[in-house]
Order: structure tokens, then C-alpha cells, then sequence
């Protein structure tokens, strides 16, 4: 398989859509991460993670969202959308994996829509063993002209599937030259979105809004690192919202010279094992 998965699996998401699963699996996982990507990226990116967890006993899977199944221009219809197929997805995840210790894990907009599900739809406090956070997309960190955000209301009711104009990132988001090559090869297979529609971007932008009030309301274990160097998410947005959490909550880290893909970066694997080290006494045993 192109990311090194163990197999594939399918789940019916909002009105039936089928949704493709990427899982790296041990022979007999200890705990299971259920991951949930930026945009513009697909499952298959969460392949560096799901490696080394796999190495340590843990599965992790990911599922392709609304919008990114193979296209060029990401679209959704709205952002509970993702809430919607998350609450699916971990109902999966529960059936597939069960008595085993869940961690919720997301990057960039997989942050943000982890957040809005756990703030928002999470029922029980011991429903998951926790989250774990990479870039938040809380704020963006591109300045968008003044005129362009007043009227995005209207271009998305009325010219939906417009493409938002912005540059191209993919040769900021890590510093390693083998993964960036590996991006450019997907946008160039559409495994791997390189636009999005103004609908996309103005739900994100909605989907924003009010958070910062919302989060001392927060009630689960996190882990939260943050790139300082992030050409998309605003880092220090993020980490002012992050350290409003009860303290007993959160665990936080900064990277100072990362791009915006923490997971993807040279520095990974100390990550990587600093979560675990976070996690283990949360999966017990």
C-alpha cells in the first residue's frame, strides 16, 4: 500500500458516504489512536506517527475526510460535516478496537475539528483517554485582506466551488526534503488536495470563531505541541488558547524552528516519544 498501512477498511459517513480507513496495526495493540488530518492532506500522512506507534504496540487509524478523496480542489458542504463523521468514526473505532484505551490525534484542521468534537460533542469525560494536538489551526497565520473576509459570506453562498487564492505552502511544512518531495508526488497523483473552494475556507473561518471563549471550558487529558515557526497556524494564538486549559489538563510543547507539520519534522521521533511517554500511564497495564 502507498503509505505502508497494515490494511484498509471502509465506514459509511454523513447521508452513507464511504469513507476510506488507513490502519498500521500490531498483532495485538495495546491502545488505538484515531487520527483525523489537516485539509488539503489525506490519512496517508499520519504514516510517520502510525509507524513508530506501531513499532510501541499502538494502532492508529485515519480515515480520508469529506472533500479529499482524491481531489484537486478540497469542497465541503459545512464544517459539522467532519464532527458529524468523527462521531462516526469513533463509534467505529469502539467497535473495532473494543476495551481498548482510545487517544484522539490531530494536525492543523484535524486539531480544530478534534477540539470542536471534544468541546462539543464528547458526551463523557472517560469516553477517550485523551487528545493529542499538533499546529492547531485555532487562528490562521496568513493575513487575509479585510475586504476579502468581509465578503467570503457572500462568494461562498453564491460561488460555492470558487478556488481561494492563496499560494502554495508544500515547501514549508517540513524541513525534510524526502517528505516534501513525497507531498509534491501526491498533489501531482490528486492523492493530495493543492486548492480549496471558498466554501472550504470560509466554514474553517467560521468554525474559528468563539473558540478562544470555549476553551477553559475543556474537560480532557492533552498533549499540545506547537511549531514556532508555522507559515499557516498562528503558534502564539494557539498557545495562549492552549494554556487557558485547567493546567492539570495540559501537557504543552513548542518547537521553535518547526515548520507547521510537527509529525513530519526532522526533530519527529523525540516527539513521538515524548508522547508516549504521555501516554503510557494513561493506557495502564
Amino acid at each position: 500500500m502507498r503509505f505502508a498501512e497494515d490494511r484498509l477498511a471502509r465506514f459509511k459517513g454523513r447521508g452513507g458516504a464511504e469513507r476510506t480507513i488507513h490502519i498500521w496495526e500490531p498483532s495485538q495493540p495495546r491502545a488505538v489512536i484515531m487520527a483525523l488530518h489537516g485539509a488539503l492532506a489525506h490519512a496517508g500522512d499520519y504514516v510517520t506517527p502510525a509507524l513508530y506507534f506501531r513499532d510501541h504496540d499502538i494502532a492508529l487509524a485515519s480515515f480520508d475526510m469529506c472533500g479529499h478523496e482524491g481531489k484537486r480542489r478540497a469542497d465541503i458542504p459545512d464544517f459539522d460535516i467532519f464532527l458529524d463523521e468523527a462521531e462516526l468514526f469513533l463509534q467505529w473505532i469502539k467497535k473495532h478496537y473494543p476495551d481498548l484505551p482510545i487517544f484522539i490525534m490531530g494536525h492543523s484542521m484535524g486539531a480544530l475539528i478534534a477540539t470542536r468534537f471534544g468541546l462539543e460533542r464528547m458526551r463523557r469525560s472517560d469516553e477517550v483517554k485523551g487528545f493529542i494536538l499538533s499546529s492547531p489551526y485555532y487562528v490562521n497565520a496568513v493575513k487575509v485582506p479585510a475586504i476579502l473576509q468581509n465578503i467570503s459570506g457572500l462568494l461562498a453562498r453564491f460561488f460555492p466551488k470558487m478556488k481561494v487564492p492563496l499560494a502554495s505552502f508544500t515547501d514549508v511544512l517540513t524541513h525534510d526534503a524526502a517528505i516534501t518531495a513525497r507531498h509534491h508526488a501526491d498533489e501531482a497523483d490528486n492523492v493530495r488536495a493543492s486548492e480549496l473552494t471558498v466554501r472550504f475556507g470560509h466554514a474553517l473561518s467560521e468554525a474559528q470563531k468563539g473558540l478562544a471563549a470555549k476553551m477553559p471550558t475543556w474537560r480532557f487529558p492533552i498533549y499540545a505541541v506547537v511549531a514556532g515557526d508555522d507559515k499557516l497556524a498562528d503558534g502564539r494564538a494557539a498557545e495562549a488558547m492552549l494554556k487557558t486549559v485547567d493546567g492539570g489538563l495540559l501537557e504543552y510543547r513548542c518547537e521553535p524552528a518547526n515548520y507547521h507539520e510537527n509529525f513530519n519534522e526532522t526533530n519527529r521521533e523525540d516527539i513521538f516519544a515524548d508522547i508516549l511517554r504521555w501516554m503510557t500511564p494513561r493506557i495502564g497495564g
